[in-house]
């Protein structure tokens, strides 16, 4: 009887393991650093933040980002967890401290599993996009 406890103890231990250890590889992991060109580092929004402005950006968020970044932009898209790095959460500290031009380069320009939407949006959409983004602050 001791040993079919010990038996018992060892393997769901090592059923723990293996469920834990498949979750956490389930996670998409982060992205290296972007490099971004210095022309765009210190670049302020071409479209200034209005309404209209940011509610543009919210259609075309909707329409071209949540699938991936989610509908609050926290990076749980539908789509977030078919890809190989974390979409990012753009209500961090940490991305909302980059500039708006960062913020545009990578929409525009895109890498990896993120498209570049240079000749599918206009430059004002992407600027009306990051107008939205700065409002999902924490």
């Amino acid at each position: 009887m001791k040993t079919i406890k010990s038996i018992f103890t060892v393997l769901s231990i090592a059923i723990i393991a293996i469920a834990v250890m498949s979750m956490v590889s389930a996670q998409p992991k982060k992205g290296k650093a972007w490099e971004i060109p210095a022309k765009y580092k210190d670049m302020k929004s071409a479209v200034k933040t209005s309404d209209a402005s940011v509610k543009a950006g919210e259609a075309l968020y909707k329409k071209n980002c949540a699938s991936c970044h989610g509908k609050m932009g926290l990076g749980d898209g539908t789509k977030a967890k078919t890809l190989e790095t974390f979409p990012g959460d753009f209500t961090s500290t940490a991305f909302q401290g980059q500039s708006d031009g960062t913020i545009f380069y990578q929409t525009k320009f895109g890498r990896n599993e993120m498209p570049k939407y240079d000749k599918k949006i206009e430059d004002t959409d992407i600027w009306n996009m990051v107008n939205y983004l700065r409002t999902l602050k924490k």
